[in-house]
């Protein structure tokens, strides 16, 4: 009986253990999952009743261009910043926007929105959007894209690239993350989500890597179907997302000229005769200074009358007269086999006449005695 009381003792500790794991798997994966229609509890003045300890403060420079627009809108911006209790100046002479907390503020983060917002107005995002930056779930990025790229002209291209035709890209992306993008200067501003900011600094990213936004704003689309679907909740979606490739890699030119590597030595190269060593060497160094100049003075010689004889063969050149062409072209005539036989040709003739169609050749008949006669008689008549 006490083998079976320990043996049930060990299998109920095991399926214990085993309920303790799964219960700790269904919780870790329940956090790693928000809530639908979950909002993050705002911060009162019920949380933090005495205030702040400290002043903080922020400054930051506008460019000239912004001057005007600031002054119009300077109002909204104080009133925004007021309620939550922050105070805002604007100097002109400098060119710069302060905001400072005080005895009032009761949100140790109101500080830090306000100088996000600060930093917005001064990239040319307007108002109307940057006010959104004082909201709980709202969060900006501000991407410095200046240095990213060496070539003034390629960065002008990426950048239109990210911007496209008639905005329809940035639109896109907009759409997609949830996020308001504003392209200035060398700056890309970005006002949203925490998640679409992240998803907005890759496309920037890329973009400025030659990646075309479209690549991205496709993979984009994809993961916003896949979302919708709760099953596909805990898989990995790699299997439909596309793999892009880079077709058109421009092949490396190899140089005209290929220098061939020599064969590695420890000894060092020979060093090149001096103009003494190879004086020595004709036994030039031991003669006189005069002879030397006279050998100099015949080698210029030489070297003066070769050159004077091409000046002049080149000169000679343009006196020689060019070849005529002949004006008849010569033809050959057929070579003559022999004299031709006249008698030949006359019994063919005489052949030919007497032929007839169907029938076979008549051979001549021999003259008879009477008509000799008869002729005979004639010639002596005559």
């Amino acid at each position: 009986m006490a083998s079976s009381t320990t043996e049930d003792g060990v299998s109920e500790a095991q399926t214990g253990k085993k309920s303790k794991k799964s219960k700790n798997q269904v919780d870790d994966s329940e956090l790693l999952t928000v809530p639908d229609g979950w909002k993050e509890p705002s911060f009162g003045r019920e949380d933090n009743p005495r205030g702040l300890l400290e002043e903080s403060s922020f400054a930051t420079l506008f460019p000239k261009y912004r001057e005007a627009y600031l002054k119009e809108c300077w109002p909204l911006v104080q009133k925004a910043l007021g309620e939550a209790h922050v105070k805002a100046s604007l100097d002109l002479i400098e060119g710069s926007v302060t905001v400072c907390t005080t005895k009032k503020t009761f949100d140790p983060y109101a500080i830090v929105r306000a100088r996000d917002l600060i930093k917005l107005l001064a990239r040319s995002v307007p108002f109307e959007q940057a006010v959104r930056i004082l909201q709980d779930d709202m969060a900006c990025d501000i991407i410095k894209i200046g240095t990213l790229v060496r070539n003034r002209e390629r960065f002008v291209k990426r950048r239109q690239r990210l911007i496209g035709p008639k905005g329809s890209t940035l639109k896109a992306l907009e759409l997609l993350t949830s996020c308001y993008v504003m392209v200035q200067g060398n700056t890309v501003s970005a006002l949203g989500p925490h998640n679409g900011l992240k998803e907005v600094r890759k496309v920037v990213m890329d973009t400025m890597k030659n990646i075309h936004p479209i690549y991205n704003i496709k993979t984009l689309m994809i993961k916003r179907e896949l979302a919708k679907d709760p099953d596909l909740r805990l898989q990995s979606w790699e299997r439909f997302l596309p793999n892009f490739r880079h077709k058109n890699l421009a092949k490396r030119k190899e140089p005209k000229k290929k220098s061939v590597k020599k064969e590695y030595t420890p000894f060092p190269p020979q060093q090149p005769e001096s103009k003494t060593d190879k004086e020595l060497a004709t036994g030039e160094f031991f003669l006189r200074e005069s002879v030397k100049k006279r050998k100099k003075m015949e080698e210029i010689k030489v070297k003066q009358a070769e050159a004077l004889t091409k000046k002049q063969e080149e000169r000679n050149k343009a006196f020689i007269p060019p070849k005529e062409k002949p004006l008849m072209k010569k033809t050959n005539k057929a070579p003559s086999e022999g004299k031709l036989d006249i008698e030949a040709i006359k019994d063919k003739v005489k052949r030919a006449k007497t032929k007839k169609l169907g029938a076979p050749p008549v051979s001549p008949a021999p003259p008879s005695s009477s008509a000799a006669d008869k002729k005979k008689k004639k010639k002596n008549k005559g």
